[in-house]
């Protein structure tokens, strides 16, 4: 009997994959990555530059839970005017074994949820023990599960938030204030919200870096997670000249990683400047901070098998909650 396909609304999902599994979904990722037990083909994208939008497919295979997986997402920057989000995806997870379909769930909340995840994995790994202060640096749904994962692995007192929309930014502040529980307060300026910062997080779509490197304090952690083309950087290349690297990807980023790739063509770093991928921190493989006052950043472009592991204990945890609706099986 083929088991049942269950279709999975962005409520659901949310419902389902509560930040400390995410988080908990994430340390398996790229765990299997880094121990070769992951076939991920390079992401498909297509442009559409006329409408200022792209659509990107992203298939995976893990020979540890047996599954396979495809995104497909779409993002179209002037969505916003248009009353939509800028992104519209959809997951397909299917059984490794037999390639009978699974689940059908939405795939961008499935992402903001991944990709937060990761930055409190790479946080919990890298920040300081004692790191209580937060700048995130834009304010749409990526930025909120940035803070919300943060503050799944330190103690947060405190979050700064700056957005060239000031409107959103006071949304942002109001929202997770409410649901977190600390204080978050809008800042003027980027360096406003870096001024008593431990940990940044940038989440924006911004072409060029949102913050000076000067106003970085000594022993922060950065997580970089907005842009993945590499023509754009969020980040200062002063900054990733003295920071240890770390990646969700080597192979990835070195094809999208705009903030890495800028300073590299510029012969300000080479190759090697790169330390490590978060996977290999995850096994122990490398150490994590080497200093109180070390800058460290992790720079994520996003890599297939987060969705996959993310759809995974979806999945599961929507079946044991009775979360989703039964769709026909294509499957005979």
């Amino acid at each position: 009997m083929n088991p049942t396909l269950l279709h999975l609304t962005a409520d659901d999902v949310r419902r389902a994959l509560p930040m400390a599994e995410a988080i908990d979904a994430m340390r398996e990722a790229f765990a299997q990555l880094a121990r070769g037990e992951v076939t991920l083909p390079a992401r498909t994208r297509i442009d559409a530059p006329a409408d200022h939008g792209v659509a990107l497919v992203m298939p995976c295979h893990s020979a540890t839970l047996k599954l396979f997986s495809v995104k497909f997402i779409t993002l179209f920057y002037d969505n916003p005017r248009r009353g939509l989000p800028v992104i519209q995806s959809t997951v397909l997870l299917c059984d490794g074994a037999t390639g009978v379909p699974l689940a059908l769930m939405d795939g961008a909340s499935l992402t903001a949820l991944r990709a937060g995840a990761a930055s409190g994995l790479a946080t919990g790994l890298l920040a300081r023990p004692e790191a209580a202060t937060v700048a995130i640096v834009g304010s749409g749904v990526q930025a909120r599960t940035q803070l919300e994962a943060v503050a799944c692995v330190r103690r947060i007192r405190r979050a700064w938030v700056f957005d060239g929309d000031v409107a959103s930014a006071r949304r942002f502040a109001g929202d997770m204030r409410q649901r977190l529980g600390i204080d978050v307060e809008c800042a003027a300026s980027p360096s406003a919200a870096l001024a008593e910062a431990d940990i940044v997080c940038t989440a924006t779509t911004s072409p060029t870096p949102v913050f000076d490197d000067r106003d970085l304090r000594p022993g922060s952690h950065i997580n970089a997670i907005g842009v993945f083309h590499p023509d754009q950087a969020e980040i200062p290349a002063a900054t990733v000249c003295r920071a240890r690297v770390v990646v969700d990807h080597r192979v990835s980023a070195h094809d999208e990683a705009g903030d890495l790739l800028i300073p590299l063509r510029a012969g300000l770093i080479g190759e090697a400047h790169v330390s490590t991928e978060l996977g290999q921190l995850v096994l122990g493989r490398e150490p994590a901070r080497t200093s109180a006052d070390e800058i460290t950043l992790f720079k994520s472009v996003g890599v297939a098998i987060q969705d996959l592991c993310a759809a995974a204990r979806t999945l599961a945890n929507a079946r044991r909650l009775g979360l989703g609706e039964p769709l026909p099986s294509p499957a005979r």
